[in-house]
């Protein structure tokens, strides 16, 4: 066989054994969660070989404001959680290997959590392919404070409604009652006129 083809052969049986190689990262893409919670960063991957002894995770977080990325967490036989850093303490493992999960956990997310966490997996001789990401956002959380102020306010309302409704109630009734009174009265006294001018057209006839 030529040389050349020989080589050619060679180059693409080498690219098409390192495509097949390429490892698979799995993350949601995008996150909100409410400042002070615990939230988890989901991350799977898809490896063409089994999980061994292998196995290497990487988590890094870049802030939302920009700047070098920060280690937050890394696997290699086992967790290794952060002994310095803002997610000292923060940071602890949430995965199965066995099932190809390597995500963590996030103890009370703070404002400056916002950003990009990133999340590389490589299980030799699957070690190229793209990290997953996740992006971050914290939002406020609404504290019992002020639930209970919302809810005093929501009630409040509620309950100058319902006293609204019973007064516009009453004075219609009042005032359908006032009415029928009135009525029953003009009705007694056109009555009793009747029964009056009767008597004296009878008194009349008789004289």
């Amino acid at each position: 066989m030529d040389p050349r083809r020989w080589g050619l052969l060679l180059a693409l049986q080498t690219l098409g054994a390192l495509l097949a190689a390429a490892i698979e990262v799995h993350t949601p893409g995008e996150l909100e969660a409410a400042n002070g919670t615990d939230t988890r960063l989901k991350c799977t991957f898809t490896s063409s070989v089994p999980v061994l002894d292998k196995l290497y995770v990487e988590w890094t977080f870049t802030p939302e404001a920009g700047g070098a990325g920060v280690p937050v967490f890394h696997y290699q036989e086992q967790p290794f959680p952060p002994e310095s850093g803002t997610f000292r303490g923060r940071a602890v493992w949430d995965g199965n290997v066995n099932r190809n999960d390597v995500s963590i956990m996030i103890r009370d997310l703070q404002h400056s959590d916002s950003g990009t966490f990133m999340c590389q997996v490589r299980n030799a001789p699957d070690v190229s392919g793209l990290a997953g990401e996740i992006h971050l956002r914290v939002v406020n959380k609404v504290t019992w404070s002020e639930m209970y102020i919302l809810a005093l306010a929501v009630g409040g309302a509620c309950v100058v409604i319902i006293i609204l409704v019973l007064a516009v109630v009453l004075i219609r009734y009042r005032m359908k009652s006032r009415k029928r009174s009135t009525e029953i009265s003009m009705t007694e006294n056109k009555e009793k006129e009747t029964v009056r001018e009767k008597m004296m057209d009878s008194s009349d006839t008789g004289l």
